[in-house]
């Protein structure tokens, strides 16, 4: 097989969709020898900020020395950055080589078992768990979860520690559709007698994640109770048990951002105690102020202005609202949207109320987006438009701020069909 075969090999997959548990995955993997029981991994789950959580933890550990690998998804510019060693997409050869060996078990399963086929998502998790475990061994991988945790791909290890970023209403449809049923889900991120360090606000889900960690014996590590910060401007200064961090500032704008780097902060303080990691404060502070995560308010043009964020649900909507308000001198901003099936699009477009001066909806190539129309009727916003070709819309936008927002597979889409030069 060569790079392309091995592509469609892998996206053919998606024609099984979603299918929820780890029994696929523990059969794979068991073939191949267990590879993802070889690896240090720090799992990071949460609805919101995963990615840039594991841009934090990447390079803190980088900073220090330690050769790391990560899993993301979805990709944003290139396929092969789902795997990546030290922020580097792995290459289109290693891609084969795992594909090689990964198709033979993952065909083997469908004929010898009734566990089915192997959907997209779970092959490409098994042949991360493969390359970290078997391959290519590193130092530590950050493992980012994908949908929820209980039934996700990549829940099949027993990590150094776990991080949970967020819990929000996102893929209510599988999940549940209150924060209890969402947080049941992402609790299981708890592994027994293993820190977990977590950022939740509605109080259901916080009781249960904390009785969670005591029925497990797993130290629990909360933002707001054991991990506090205090926000000045553009800065803020940390502080857990006896550290005290001050005037970090982050490349990464929003008050959101300032809790993500927290938790990385107090996940490797806590593998530090535990002696796992040699730990340089000023290097782990260079790291995560010089994190970078594409598609996050992500500055692309600055004449005319224009942003790019893969926000994808209320609570991330929210939080990019109050960032261009909060860091942007702009009185209005124009708004180019487009989302996928299943989010709440109504609570979304309602979020950009108070700083769009127009809202453009748009379509994009991508199975589940929903059609301009549907978008269109959500709007309840006097300026509002449809855009037939965003391309073009983009290319020849001339008025003085835009903000394109709505899915990260929309981000990945624009990146992919306009070079920018910011």
């Amino acid at each position: 097989m060569n790079y392309l075969d091995s592509l469609y090999w892998i996206h053919e997959r998606t024609k099984f969709g979603i299918k929820p548990g780890v029994k696929r995955m523990e059969w794979m993997l068991e073939r191949l020898g267990n590879p993802q029981h070889r690896i240090n991994a720090i799992h990071i789950g949460g609805t919101n900020g995963k990615g840039s959580t594991v841009a934090y933890m990447r390079e803190a550990l980088m900073k220090n020395d330690y050769q790391v690998g990560t899993f993301t998804s979805p990709y944003i510019e290139t396929f092969n950055e789902r795997i990546s060693l030290n922020g580097i997409p792995i290459t289109n050869d290693e891609i084969v080589a795992l594909v090689e060996r990964v198709k033979p078990v993952s065909e083997a399963m469908d004929k010898e078992t009734e566990l089915g086929v192997a959907t997209e998502f779970e092959i490409i998790t098994t042949m991360m768990y493969l390359y970290f475990g078997a391959v290519h061994p590193v130092d530590f991988v950050i493992v980012e979860a994908g949908l929820g945790v209980k039934n996700d791909s990549t829940n099949v290890i027993q990590p150094l520690i776990s991080i949970l970023t967020s819990i929000g209403l996102d893929h209510t449809d599988i999940l549940g559709q209150t924060y209890l049923d969402i947080a049941k889900d992402k609790s299981a991120i708890i592994k027994a007698n293993t820190p977990i360090v977590y950022a939740i606000k509605n109080e259901e889900a916080l009781k249960l994640f904390r009785d969670t960690a005591e029925r497990l014996n797993a130290k629990a590590l909360e933002f707001d109770r054991d991990i506090l910060i205090k926000s000045e401007g553009d800065e803020f200064t940390y502080r857990y048990k006896d550290y005290e961090l001050e005037n970090l500032a982050l490349h990464m704008l929003g008050e959101h951002q300032k809790e993500n780097a927290s938790l990385v902060i107090t996940a490797l303080i806590e593998l530090y105690e535990q002696n796992v990691i040699n730990l340089d404060f000023n290097k782990m502070i260079d790291g995560i102020e010089q994190a970078y995560w594409t598609g996050r308010i992500e500055q692309v043009s600055e004449e005319p202005l224009i942003i790019i964020d893969g926000a994808h649900n209320k609570e991330s909507v929210d939080a990019l609202v109050d960032t261009i308000e909060k860091y942007y001198d702009l009185e209005k901003v124009d708004v180019l949207f487009a989302a996928i099936e299943g989010k709440p699009i109504h609570h979304m477009l309602d979020a950009f109320q108070n700083i769009a001066k127009h809202i453009y909806v748009t379509g994009f190539d991508f199975p589940k987006a929903l059609p301009k129309q549907t978008l269109y009727d959500e709007v309840e916003f006097g300026n509002k438009s449809i855009v037939d070709d965003f391309v073009a819309f983009i290319r020849e936008y001339k008025g003085e701020a835009l903000l394109i927002t709505g899915s990260l597979y929309f981000i990945s889409e624009i990146k992919s069909k306009i070079a920018f030069n910011a």
